[in-house]
C-alpha cells in the first residue's frame, strides 16, 4: 500500500527518507526534496538507486514519481538496469541532436558561404589585390547566381554544367578559370568535411566529356578570326621610327614605355618599379619577387641608354613612374593608352615589345639566344639543367642590352634623348 499522499509530500520538511512502497522514496535533504527509486540490479545483483529528479508540486508530483518508478520496475523485471537504460537514452538523444545540428549546419553551408570562406583562407597567397578580387568576383558573377544558395554537399555536376554552359564558347578563358575555382572550392569543402561525394567540377574524365578543351576551342576561335593568340607586337623594323616618335611624347606613361622597351621587361614590373630597386652605379635593376611573374627575384641588366634615362628622371616619390593619385604607380592602361594615342590601337601592346626584342636578337644578330631568354626572365632548359645552371648571365646581358638600345635609338640624333 502507498504510504505517501500528495498533501503529506507537500508538508514534509524534516530531513530523511520517506518511502512510498515498491522502491519509491522521497529524499529530503538540505538541497530540497527529490524522488529516488531503489532497486536490485538484475545484472550484478547489487543494490542501486535511480534519481527520479527533484520534487515539484505540478511538474514532478507524487503521481509523476510513481509513474516513473513503475517504468523502472518494468525494466528490472525485463532484466535491464534502469540506470544504464537511461544513459543509453541520453546518449541516443545526444546523437540524434548532434545529427540534427550537423544537418542544420550543412544546410547553412551553402556553396557561396564556403566559397567566401575558401577565398578568405587563401587570398594571402595571391600576388596582388586585382587577382584577389577577380577570384571571388568571377564566382559571384557566374557560379553564385546558379547554385550559390545550394548546400555545398549537394552541388552536382548538373549545377556546374548549368553554370559553365552559357559562357564556355563565348568567354572560354573566363569559363576555364571559373571551373578551376569551383573545383578548388569543392575540394576545400571535402577537406573540411563539408561534403563527402566526389568533386563534380573536375576536368579529366569528367567535364572533358561535356565541353571541348579550352585550348583547342580558343585556337579554333583565333583561326576563325585570323589572330594567332599572341600579344600584338611591333616589328623590329618599325621600332626605330616608333622610338623617334615616342621620345617626343611627355608624361609618365611615355617615360615608362621607353624603359619598358629598353629593358624588355613586363608592364607590371615597370609600373611598380621603385627607386630603391635601382642601382645606377652597378647598372642593375632588381625586381622583387612580388613584382615578377614566377615570384622569383630578377636582376635586369640596364643598358647605358636605360641608365641615362633613369638618371634624368625626377624622384617624385617611391615609384619611378607615379600615377595620377598620390602614392600610386602609373595606371594599368597608362602605356597602352599612349600607344593608342600614337595611332596603333589594337596593333601593338606594351607586352609585345618583348617579342620585338626577341625577334631582333634572333634574326639580326649572332648573339646567343639563351642569353636573350635570360633577358626576358624566361626559364631555360628543363628542371635538371636549371638545377645546375643557376647563374643569370648578367654580364653577357649587359652587352646584349646595349646592342639592343643602340638599335632602338638609331633614328634619334646622338642616340640619347633626355627625359
Amino acid at each position: 500500500m502507498p504510504k505517501l499522499s500528495a498533501l503529506r509530500v507537500e508538508q514534509i520538511s524534516e530531513l530523511g527518507m520517506y518511502g512510498d512502497g515498491q522502491g519509491l522514496y522521497l529524499c529530503v535533504d538540505r538541497s530540497g526534496k527529490r524522488w529516488v527509486y531503489r532497486y536490485i540490479d538484475p545484472i550484478t545483483g547489487k543494490r542501486k538507486k535511480l534519481s527520479l529528479y527533484p520534487y515539484h508540486k505540478s511538474k514532478n508530483s507524487l503521481a509523476d514519481a510513481r509513474e516513473a518508478a513503475a517504468e523502472a520496475r518494468k525494466l528490472v523485471r525485463l532484466g535491464l538496469d534502469p540506470s544504464l537504460e537511461r544513459r543509453r537514452e541520453r546518449d541516443e538523444q545526444a546523437r540524434l541532436e548532434s545529427e540534427r545540428r550537423i544537418e542544420r549546419e550543412r544546410e547553412e553551408l551553402t556553396f557561396e558561404a564556403v566559397a567566401v570562406e575558401w577565398h578568405t583562407q587563401n587570398k594571402g597567397g595571391w600576388a596582388n589585390q586585382k587577382h584577389v578580387d577577380q577570384v571571388i568576383n568571377t564566382l559571384r558573377d557566374y557560379a553564385f547566381p546558379v547554385f550559390g544558395s545550394v548546400p555545398v554537399y549537394e552541388v552536382s555536376i548538373e549545377d556546374v554544367i548549368s553554370c559553365l554552359k552559357p559562357i564556355w564558347h563565348t568567354k572560354t578563358e573566363t569559363a576555364k578559370r571559373v571551373r578551376q575555382r569551383i573545383e578548388r572550392v569543392l575540394s576545400y569543402a571535402k577537406t573540411m568535411g563539408y561534403r563527402s561525394s566526389s568533386n563534380p567540377a573536375l576536368w579529366k574524365s569528367n567535364l572533358d566529356q561535356v565541353f571541348p578543351c579550352p585550348s583547342k576551342l580558343k585556337l579554333m576561335q583565333r583561326l576563325k578570326s585570323g589572330k594567332d593568340g599572341h600579344h600584338p607586337a611591333l616589328s623590329y623594323q618599325e621600332l626605330p621610327d616608333f622610338w623617334e616618335n615616342l621620345v617626343k611624347r611627355e608624361g609618365s606613361a611615355a617615360l615608362a614605355l621607353r624603359l619598358c622597351i629598353l629593358t624588355a621587361t613586363r608592364t607590371y614590373s615597370v609600373r611598380h618599379a621603385r627607386w630603391v630597386e635601382i642601382d645606377l652605379e652597378k647598372k642593375v635593376w632588381t625586381i622583387p619577387p612580388l613584382h615578377k611573374k614566377g615570384f622569383i627575384q630578377f636582376r635586369v641588366a640596364l643598358s647605358d641608354e636605360a641608365v641615362s634615362l633613369l638618371s634624368c628622371l625626377p624622384k617624385l616619390g617611391e615609384f619611378i613612374f607615379p600615377g595620377g593619385k598620390e602614392g600610386n604607380p602609373l595606371s594599368e592602361n597608362g602605356m597602352l593608352s599612349l600607344i593608342a594615342r600614337m595611332g596603333l590601337k589594337g596593333q601593338v601592346t606594351t607586352h609585345g615589345f618583348r617579342s620585338t626584342f626577341r625577334d631582333y636578337i634572333g634574326e639580326k644578330t649572332n648573339l646567343d639566344t639563351i642569353v636573350a631568354e635570360h633577358c626576358l626572365a624566361h626559364k631555360v632548359g628543363d628542371a635538371t639543367e636549371r638545377a645546375y645552371a643557376r647563374g643569370d648571365m648578367l654580364e653577357k646581358r649587359f652587352h646584349m642590352m646595349n646592342i639592343w638600345a643602340d638599335y632602338v635609338t638609331s633614328k634619334v640624333a646622338d642616340g640619347f634623348t633626355s627625359a
